[in-house]
């Protein structure tokens, strides 16, 4: 892969030209990520309402008809429901694991088989999040098993 990057102090935006033989899985992957780049989420707490850059969420889960996204040393609250976000994240690293839980995979460290065919995903703030069978299959797709 070759990148080249040209400064153009005269352009209104950042442009982003792709030119490949074939679009695959790595072309996919960069263009989810420059699209992830202008991804925002919003969450509250008791201090008030905050601007998020997805990378900064490890997970989102819906409890009680009411989202939560967990960052490493907080937990906020979304307006979104877990649909809405899982459709927001689209083509990031955010995974569905479970009926009530959206993974964020960058942060996942390890997994192991958990009891009826579910995963357990090791997180790399040492938080343990169970998923569910129906979603195991994705989840080991996208680490190549």
């Amino acid at each position: 892969m070759k990148l080249t990057v040209e400064e153009h102090p005269s352009l209104p935006d950042i442009e982003v030209d792709i030119r490949c033989p074939a679009v695959d899985r790595r072309v996919e992957a960069i263009v989810a990520a420059a699209n992830a780049a202008e991804r925002r989420l919003i969450g509250t707490d008791e201090h008030g309402t905050f601007i998020l850059d997805p990378a900064q969420v490890l997970y989102a889960e819906s409890v009680d008809g009411r989202t939560f996204l967990y960052g490493r040393d907080r937990v906020l609250e979304s307006p979104l429901r877990l649909y809405e976000l899982e459709a927001d994240l689209a083509g990031s690293e955010f995974i569905r694991a479970s009926k009530s839980l959206l993974v964020n995979f960058d942060h996942v460290r390890g997994l192991r088989p958990y009891l009826n065919a579910r995963l357990e995903l090791i997180l790399e703030n040492g938080e343990h999040v169970i998923a569910s069978r129906q979603y195991a299959p994705a989840i080991k797709r996208k680490i190549g098993l």
